[in-house]
């Protein structure tokens, strides 16, 4: 979770002959494992407040599905806000100092909600615009810190380095969400949140420790932002694997956010599961994960990055079909095997669509291209959110569950009629 160049500063400038490279060699590896350290305690933060946000909102506020839904949407709704600017913005202004900012800012906002509720004060358009202020925080942080990794690894490792780091991820995600039913079960909701707003804190104290530098090649100021965004606009629309890779990614975003915003009501209302036992099933997504992103180097020298992508968004669905099947008691395993299958697909996409990204784009675009990328993929999170929300209100929790994963399989449609189906590889 660091800058995007903060390795190459003015620390590294000037080598000796002798000791130079073995020497900038270990800076870059500092920075590197500084930036992931803060990254893995953040997100193991975050991991619980998936879980200890909306069952704070179902218990303590007696929500109703679509209200819960307001969560999640709020949060992803900042990437349509200021997904595309955020390219700019990353280039433009001093990444380690805007970063360190952007963490400081989600943990004043996370801690408001159990000080709010130690005072008997908290409302659920509180939630709302706490998860909003994250979002909008989160957009500019996560655009920086996609843009990092391609400066410290070559293009060989960026595979390899990408799925250790959403194996970090995944790991988080297995980990943090049953810490939070734990800690949900036993000190409440609220007070659970605490370990996300402390997390913020470590994550800026380790990123303040950083070197600082400013981006290279930044935009000249006579660039309009608009003309900038449009460059990376263009380059996204018309690269033949970049357009429908993200394509793919939206509709695996959309269906991901109806499931962030269905799960803890399915689980909690039609299949009775106690808190503890609902962050262990949400976590099984972050055990699909861990063993995707495991895998996903394997894979691709077997099969190709290309067929690879396409295979496992097809199996990634016909797992979703799993979870509206599941039932109360041993039934909820079906949830949790659905939900493993479905997250294993996602991060594999994730790993393989980033990489090809981060090989293809010139230096100067990257950040413009995955702010895009991600302005339209992650903006798709909070419409899948209402639509989940609208449809559980509609059909019942169950039905909505139905539609969303029936829906899945238009993800893997969509490589299926692109160019992508003939390759072998992406790149």
């Amino acid at each position: 979770m660091t800058a995007q160049h903060e390795d190459a500063g003015t620390d590294a400038a000037a080598p000796t002959a002798s000791t130079g490279a073995p020497a900038a060699r270990r800076r870059g590896l500092s920075v590197f494992w500084r930036y992931w350290t803060a990254s893995t305690v953040s997100q193991a933060g975050d991991a619980v407040t998936t879980v200890a946000l909306p069952l704070l909102a179902v218990g303590a506020l007696q929500a109703s599905a679509f209200e819960v839904s307001l969560l999640p949407a709020a949060q992803y709704a900042a990437w349509i806000a200021i997904g595309l600017p955020a390219g700019v913005i990353v280039q433009r202004l001093p990444l380690r100092g805007t970063q360190v900012v952007m963490d400081l800012l989600r943990a004043a906002a996370i801690a408001s909600v159990p000080v709010a509720y130690a005072l008997g004060v908290l409302h659920l358009a509180q939630l709302v615009v706490v998860a909003l202020v994250i979002g909008l925080a989160t957009v500019v942080f996560d655009v920086g810190n996609s843009t990092f990794l391609p400066t410290i690894v070559s293009k060989d490792e960026l595979t390899a380095r990408n799925s250790l780091s959403s194996a970090s991820t995944s790991a988080t995600q297995l980990g943090g969400p049953s810490l939070g039913g734990v800690l949900v079960q036993f000190c409440g909701a609220a007070l659970s949140l605490v370990v996300d707003a402390v997390s913020y804190l470590v994550s800026a104290l380790l990123l303040w420790s950083l070197p600082r530098a400013a981006p290279p090649k930044a935009p000249a100021e006579r660039e309009s932002t608009v003309a900038l965004i449009k460059e990376g606009w263009r380059f996204v629309a018309h690269h033949t694997v970049i357009r429908p890779c993200a394509a793919a990614a939206t509709l695996t975003n959309f269906i991901l956010g109806g499931l962030m915003a269905l799960t803890p009501v399915f689980l909690v209302r039609t299949l009775h599961a106690p808190a503890s036992l609902v962050g262990l099933l949400i976590a099984a997504e972050g055990l699909g994960s861990l063993v995707g992103a495991t895998l996903t180097t394997r894979l691709v020298n077997r099969l190709g990055s290309a067929r690879t992508l396409v295979y496992g968004t097809f199996a990634g669905a016909a797992c979703a079909l799993l979870m509206p099947l599941a039932q109360a008691g041993w039934g909820l395993l079906l949830f949790a095997l659905g939900s493993m299958g479905f997250g294993a697909a996602a991060v594999v996409m994730s790993i393989l669509t980033r990489t090809h990204r981060q090989t293809v784009t010139p230096l100067e675009l990257l950040p413009r291209v995955m702010a895009t990328v991600r302005f339209i993929s992650w903006g798709a999170i909070p419409v899948g959110a209402l639509v989940a929300g609208g449809a559980a209100t509609a059909l019942g929790n169950r039905g909505a569950v139905w539609v969303m994963c029936a829906l899945a399989f238009l993800a893997p449609l969509a490589l299926w009629s692109s160019p992508i189906r003939r390759m072998r590889d992406l790149a």
